[in-house]
């Protein structure tokens, strides 16, 4: 698609696509295509996390949205599955997510979400991009037809009090010594207010966010974080989110690192054990082998979809599935909710910890196969497709065959190639990797 990747729409502030101009456009195409489909006025929540730009792209998104006819709520910071269930809560035909997720202050973008709370599907948001390089005279309602906007200042408690009614009444957390990165990013409100609610020790790191700070050197890409300040402070577990709070790494109370993969695995086991998990768990191209062996060990079914949580979630309802997720930590209770949400993740863990059972025994379910991931910065957004570069993927393959796989894939967020290797004859796995990594460079 033109404008829309594997999550959204995303890239640099002030580019091509991520301006106000084209913000304008974007809402004034969604909210056309929203009106369209009734005569009567149409709802769209809008909440971002702390980015700089946010404050920019926000009201030229409302200004497109109102002139299409759209009435506009702003949350301002907040979670990105905070929106989604709001924007259930609050029967909206659309809800909005300004974020770059992972990525540094300088990029920005959307995640747009339907009625149901799930992301649009590429159905609706090709219509979306097929009304957005249209006139925008074509797109404007008449005077009196103009959406009205209002800032609503409740998205922080009512987030909060979707997430209690998701754990039991009686469930608290006395004596349990919680390290807590926010990544400086949508989050820092409701995840540490949620957290001591419950009565947790809590330690809090990342939770300053100044619009140039978000997921730098915090975060769930930087976990070295969580771990330095576990040990320090002798923690019970560590939890790392990410700018938009949908992904969670974590840390045991030794400092070894958990990713998605093993928390999947955790929980896996946890609701087979209780009886609330339904057909099996669903993972991706990127997923660990070790996990797929170890979940068949167990008698659970495993499909792996394409990168994004979004590919994660189709794949889920068309199974009926209800729990699945990615490594870098994205992951989905379908019993709670409908897209990637790390502090109801965590609230799921430590309730199973709270049992005096400790992080290292609860995570420490499966042997990792060796995996090396490497990203590669392009300019070339065709490289893949460079005869020398298929060469080279093809030879690899063939050379670790039978003792591990290769994944080479474009990203849908950045301007990246991502390589993905995993063998335990980890001489081979550099030596495959690096014919690959060199021929792209």
């Amino acid at each position: 698609m033109k404008y829309f990747g594997t999550d959204g729409i995303r890239g640099q502030v002030n580019s091509k696509n991520i301006n106000g101009d084209m913000f304008f456009k974007f809402g004034l195409a969604a909210g056309k295509y929203f009106t369209n489909l009734k005569k009567k006025k149409q709802t769209a929540i809008i909440a971002k996390d702390t980015r700089l730009s946010g404050y920019a792209l926000e009201p030229a998104l409302v200004s497109g949205l109102a002139s299409a006819g759209m009435h506009v709520y702003t949350l301002g910071p907040l979670p990105t599955n905070g929106l989604a269930m709001l924007t259930k809560l609050m029967n909206a035909n659309l809800g909005i997510m300004i974020t770059a997720s992972h990525n540094l202050f300088n990029d920005n973008g959307l995640k747009l979400f339907g009625p149901d709370g799930l992301k649009l599907s590429d159905k609706i948001q090709k219509k979306i991009e097929n009304l957005i390089d249209k006139k925008v005279q074509n797109h404007l309602s008449k005077p009196k037809l103009l959406g009205r906007v209002k800032r609503l200042e409740s998205g922080t408690s009512d987030y909060i009090d979707i997430l209690k009614k998701k754990i039991p009444k009686n469930f608290k957390l006395k004596n349990f010594k919680i390290v807590l990165d926010c990544a400086n990013g949508a989050g820092y409100k409701s995840a540490p207010k949620m957290i001591k609610s419950l009565g947790a020790k809590l330690i809090v790191i990342g939770n300053n966010p100044n619009g140039f700070n978000i997921n730098k050197n915090y975060g769930s890409t930087f976990p070295n974080k969580i771990q330095k300040y576990v040990k320090k402070y002798k923690a019970n577990l560590g939890i790392s989110l990410d700018g938009d709070a949908d992904r969670i790494i974590m840390c045991d109370e030794k400092g070894s690192i958990i990713d998605g993969d093993q928390i999947i695995a955790a929980l896996a086991v946890q609701w087979k054990k209780r009886r609330i998990l339904k057909g099996g768990v669903v993972g991706t191209l990127m997923s660990n082998y070790g996990l797929e062996k170890f979940l068949k060990s167990q008698k659970i079914k495993f499909i792996r979809a394409k990168v994004g949580d979004r590919y994660v979630k189709e794949i889920m309802q068309k199974n009926k599935f209800n729990l699945g997720g990615e490594q870098s930590g994205h992951i989905i209770l379908g019993k709670f909710a409908t897209t990637g949400d790390g502090l109801l993740v965590a609230l799921e863990v430590i309730q199973a910890l709270n049992k005096k059972v400790k992080a290292s025994k609860f995570f420490n379910v499966f042997l990792k196969t060796p995996q090396i991931l490497e990203n590669i910065k392009i300019k070339d957004n065709n490289i893949l497709k460079k005869v020398s570069v298929k060469k080279a993927i093809k030879i690899s393959k063939k050379l670790i065959k039978g003792e591990g796989r290769i994944l080479v894939r474009k990203s849908g967020t950045e301007p990246k190639i991502r390589v993905m290797g995993e063998s335990k004859n980890k001489a081979l796995l550099k030596k495959c990797l690096k014919i690959i990594t060199n021929s792209i460079k």
